[in-house]
This record gives structure tokens, sequence and C-alpha cells, in this order.
């Protein structure tokens, strides 16, 4: 099996900046898309920002320009850097992988969560 566990939320004012990141573990043979989605109460989870196994990477409108999406694949970790933040980034921000493991499987796999809140 493969785990994801986010680490880096928290609390921080308009304008400020943190960074999350998300290691996966396990039986991983290779990890090829990963990313960042987030779900504020009452909305609908959203795609937050991408990257494939080759670097390349996508944003939504809402955050391209603040945030930036990274990866280190030796340590099978993915990161985002969120500047300039605004009270509507307040979410509870999630880590998807897709991920080949156990040599034969594939699948997709997502982390607990962690709550970034934006005050005005």
């Amino acid at each position: 099996q493969v785990q994801l566990v986010e680490s880096g939320g928290g609390l921080v004012q308009a304008g400020g900046s943190l960074r999350l990141s998300c290691a996966a573990s396990g039986s991983i043979v290779r990890i090829h898309a990963m990313g960042w989605y987030r779900q504020a109460p009452g909305k609908e989870r959203e795609l937050v920002a991408g990257i494939t196994s080759g670097g390349s990477t996508n944003y939504a409108d809402s955050v391209k320009g603040r945030f930036t999406i990274s990866r280190d694949n030796a340590k099978n970790t993915v990161y985002l850097q969120m500047n300039s933040l605004k009270p509507e980034d307040t979410a509870v921000y999630l880590c998807n992988a897709d991920v080949q493991w156990n040599l034969l499987r594939r699948g997709e796999f997502w982390g607990q969560g962690t709550q970034v809140t934006v005050s005005s």
C-alpha cells in the first residue's frame, strides 16, 4: 500500500505565506502525476495545482502567480509554496498522487488533508 502524509498547514494573516509538504511512502515503484486539491466548507473539491513526473505544472486560475508546486522525486515528496494568501484560500488542502506500486499495481492515493486558514 501507499500512504501520503501532508504537513505545513496552519493559520496565517492575509498576504502571508505557507509551504505545504506531502511525503509518499510504501511499496512505491514510481510516482506519476502529483497534485494538491482543496475543499472549503460547503464547496466542491477543486484542483489547485498539479505536476507530472517530468515537472510540467498546471494551476487553477485563482492561484496562478501566487502558488508554486514542485516535487523531489528522490524523496517522493511534493510541495506547494503559497504566497500572497487570501481569506478565500482557506480550505483543507489534500495531496493526491498517481502511483505505481507493488510492481504491477497502479492507483490514485489521497492524503488526510491539512487545514489552511487565512485571516483578514
